[in-house]
């Protein structure tokens, strides 16, 4: 529960200096507004009606409780040995926008509702090095801006060259490692779900808006220690943002960003039950270079975890069969580095993968929830 998790760590985080919660209103930038359970907070809420725009919402989206840019990526070294990275800017809302008090004479530049989370990785064969950052939602500290688009938190930093994604410079890292990598994408953008409106429950009752670029080029550096490692490979970004994202009676998710080839990409995922009520749910997207795409449903998913590994106390599915009968697809997916438990505040794993059977490719595989 990685990202509903978020916002309990958030508040604690800056409930010393947070303004107080606004007065809720029946509206706000032409969004419906509900009653969130946990706070009575009113937040935006993802209506199917809400038609995606570029370069726009590569941007915040401040009247959402959460929403996140999450960039993976299969590179090779120079001697073609495998490295994945992972670099995630998350931004929490405390509580909805106020316009008029925050656009007051006299708001405070230091009092924030947004509070960002940056999670960075990379992954080996041999080893797992994670990070995190978090900052209050501030101009010198973090946050998003629009020309150039630039997303950020200190210097982890997602810099473009204009309003759009793409071409960009992403830096990132710690002592112990950090890389600095050109992005570069001529791809459409791939709307989720039905155009971006993304269902994550049977009774359609929780959604998000949620648009991927599977199709990213890249060229750079990453730092290991003392070691500078040339790389090159292929990045995949996500983009989500939503005020609710699991139902009562969700625990987690397994979720696959998978290179069937060049030209060919798949994202499958499975939001696990508690309850036996309540069936898992299955949702994901078979989708091509040239922009086109099918979006798949739990009739044409099949998945069965058939390896699981002990990870400092848990047991995690680390190989899976993964099958879409309807486009003939019967792969076997299994994790470069079993250990790759990213150890951060709240704990999940996530790591590169390699896969076998109709089809042979790399891609990245996050569980969450164990």
């Amino acid at each position: 529960m990685l990202k509903l998790n978020l916002v309990l760590l958030a508040t604690l985080f800056l409930s010393a200096c947070s303004p107080p919660t606004p007065a809720p209103t029946s509206q706000g930038m032409g969004k419906l507004m509900i009653s969130n359970a946990q706070d009575g907070s009113l937040f935006a809420i993802v209506v199917p009606q809400t038609l995606l725009e570029f370069p726009l919402d590569h941007q915040a989206h401040d009247d959402y409780r959460i929403e996140w840019w999450y960039l993976t990526a299969n590179l090779e070294t120079q001697q073609g040995e495998p490295l994945g990275l992972q670099w995630t800017q998350f931004r929490v809302a405390l509580a909805p926008p106020d316009t008029a008090a925050d656009q007051s004479p006299a708001a405070n530049d230091w009092a924030t509702r947004q509070l960002y989370l940056a999670h960075s990785a990379v992954t080996t064969k041999q080893q797992h090095f994670a990070a995190e950052r978090w900052s209050r939602g501030q101009a010198h500290l973090a946050g998003v801006e629009t020309n150039p688009l630039a997303i950020y938190l200190d210097d982890w930093r997602w810099q473009s060259r204009t309003q759009d994604l793409f071409p960009a410079v992403l830096s990132g890292g710690d002592e112990a490692f950090s890389y600095r990598l050109k992005l570069g994408s001529r791809a459409p953008y791939q709307r989720q779900g039905e155009q971006g409106f993304s269902i994550k429950s049977a009774d359609g009752s929780v959604a998000s808006h949620y648009y991927s670029q599977p199709f990213i080029h890249i060229k750079g550096e990453v730092r290991i220690g003392t070691q500078i490692i040339p790389v090159v490979g292929q990045g995949w970004l996500d983009r989500e943002w939503s005020s609710q994202f699991l139902t009562t009676h969700q625990q987690g998710w397994d979720w696959f960003a998978l290179r069937l080839d060049h030209d060919t990409a798949l994202m499958l995922f499975q939001l696990r039950s508690d309850a036996d009520s309540e069936p898992h749910f299955y949702a994901g997207r078979l989708m091509h270079r040239d922009g086109s795409g099918r979006s798949l449903s739990a009739d044409d998913i099949i998945m069965q975890a058939i390896t699981s590994h002990d990870i400092q106390g848990k047991r995690l599915p680390t190989q899976w069969q993964i099958s879409v009968p309807t486009e003939q697809i019967e792969i076997q997916v299994t994790a470069l580095n079993p250990e790759a438990l990213m150890p951060l505040s709240i704990p999940y794993w996530e790591g590169p993968v390699t896969i076998e059977g109709s089809h042979q490719g790399v891609g990245y595989m996050e569980l969450t929830g164990y």
